[in-house]
């Protein structure tokens, strides 16, 4: 069987098992964007300094995702696989990473760790997406990314919890200035075990297809090697890239800089709006006045358990992204479903979400808002590679999904150079909280970008018929 013959429909325990290592690669993402800026706080960041911190990961994803997609296209072996490899290089770093991260003494030393993580996620998320469109026909493309989906939602769900449960258990969640809380350094831990495991898992129980014709597969690969062959293909399809692509860029963009925001701004805006208990700050605290030292200290006791809060309410947008991804599984088994517009209203959904937290008051209000993004995050991560796998080359599947990961670290780029400090203070003004109004106008203009999608054939979605 290659990857450009018919391929057979596949059962939800196929599709589960290729997808679990999601289960991993998200414990790794929710760990990142719910704690990596309390991490930042807590080592003497201010939150005007948060989206700089952050550059080393979308930079990380520039980078790699499409060089990793070029390789994972050109490898094959009959022993591991075409993509497999790359699941394990990357789990296996991104654990270290994960562990390695809430020990560190100094913001450069996190700021280092971040990129290091972000790189080894992306080497095993962008094949991971690959695999999904080498395996299953055309009519479960949408039924697979919405799997993974589901697979997501867990991931983020229990992930974000894990700070918060484990303080509940007896793991503190409180230290000495400067030094991460146990609590999230005991989390991190987890997240490392858990990502590598559940590769694990992907690995030994998915085959892979073979390239359909083996000695042209080898033959093309050789009179293309090199560096210099590497950076004209890569080039050359980013020159070629196909309008469909293009026009999901545009939708990609204004999602992708709404989560970043989300992620890089969320906690300094959400503990302050919403709980009042901002990170003080201990450079302009007398050391040596025992009262000015105990109010600090109370303040950073709430800090530490707002954010808490704040990052257990993240956690919802996980568990709706799986409730969407679930009913999106059981509806498509029957029905027929226009792509365009259900991503559509879900962007819009999740853009309310975000405006609606200005308003917020109490962490179930929190839990509305980030129910509402959930519903957007569950179709950012399906519906847009479930639209492009329809447009593209399957021989060029990995090439392709690493450029169409430029749309996503781009704007993540933009942000964090200074993109969510201008436009949320020249639009809606300094207080942090309005970097969340920022979030939701961004996922609104996304939302109304599809309407620039008109290839049926990424549009339409017929009902899925799992073997």
């Amino acid at each position: 069987m290659s990857i450009n013959a018919v391929k057979p429909k596949l059962s939800f325990w196929q599709i589960w098992n290729m997808s679990f290592g999601f289960l991993g690669i998200q414990f790794g993402f929710a760990l990142q964007g719910g704690f990596m800026s309390r991490i930042f706080l807590t080592l003497g960041a201010q939150p005007h300094d948060i989206p700089g911190l952050w550059l080393a990961a979308p930079l990380a994803g520039l980078i790699v995702q499409p060089i990793i997609g070029y390789m994972s296209d050109r490898t094959w072996s009959e022993r591991y696989g075409r993509r497999k490899p790359f699941f394990f290089i990357g789990a296996v770093l991104a654990s270290i990473a994960l562990i390695v991260m809430p020990h560190s003494p100094l913001l450069w030393i996190a700021a280092g760790s971040l990129l290091m993580l972000d790189a080894s996620i992306n080497i095993s998320m962008e094949p991971f997406r690959a695999l999904v469109a080498d395996k299953l026909d055309e009519s479960q493309l949408s039924y697979g990314f919405m799997v993974q989906t589901l697979i997501i939602g867990i991931g983020t769900w229990v992930a974000s919890q894990l700070p918060r449960l484990l303080n509940l258990m007896g793991v503190s969640n409180e230290a000495v200035d400067t030094v991460i809380p146990d609590n999230v350094k005991l989390a991190f831990f987890i997240g490392g075990i858990v990502f590598l495991g559940s590769i694990l898992l992907t690995i030994f129980t998915t085959s892979e297809y073979p390239p359909e014709d083996i000695a042209e597969f080898e033959k093309e690969k050789k009179e293309t090697a090199g560096f210099i062959n590497a950076v004209k293909e890569i080039i050359h399809n980013i020159i070629a890239m196909p309008v469909t692509m293009k026009k999901l860029g545009v939708i990609q963009f204004f999602s992708w800089f709404a989560f970043f925001t989300m992620w890089s701004m969320a906690t300094p805006a959400l503990t302050e709006h919403v709980f009042i208990a901002p990170k003080p700050n201990i450079s302009i605290i007398d050391k040596t006045n025992e009262v000015a030292m105990a109010a600090y200290t109370t303040a950073d006791a709430n800090f530490n358990n707002a954010a808490d809060l704040v990052g257990s309410a993240m956690g919802t947008y996980g568990l709706s992204s799986m409730l969407f991804a679930f009913m999106f599984v059981l509806i498509t088994r029957k029905l027929t479903i226009n792509r365009k517009l259900v991503h559509m209203f879900s962007l819009i959904a999740g853009g309310l979400g975000f405006i609606l937290m200005y308003y917020a008051d109490s962490q179930n209000m929190l839990h509305v808002c980030f129910g509402l993004i959930g519903i957007s995050w569950g179709s950012i991560l399906s519906l847009p590679y479930a639209m492009l796998s329809s447009s593209i080359d399957p021989k060029k599947m990995g090439i392709f999904m690493g450029l169409f990961n430029m749309f996503i670290v781009i704007p993540q780029i933009v942000a964090a150079l200074g993109g969510i400090n201008f436009l949320s203070s020249t639009l809606f003004g300094e207080a942090t909280i309005n970097t969340m109004l920022l979030a939701g106008a961004c996922l609104i203009v996304a939302g109304i970008s599809n309407l620039l999608i008109t290839d049926a054939n990424a549009i339409r979605y017929q009902a899925n018929k799992v073997a």
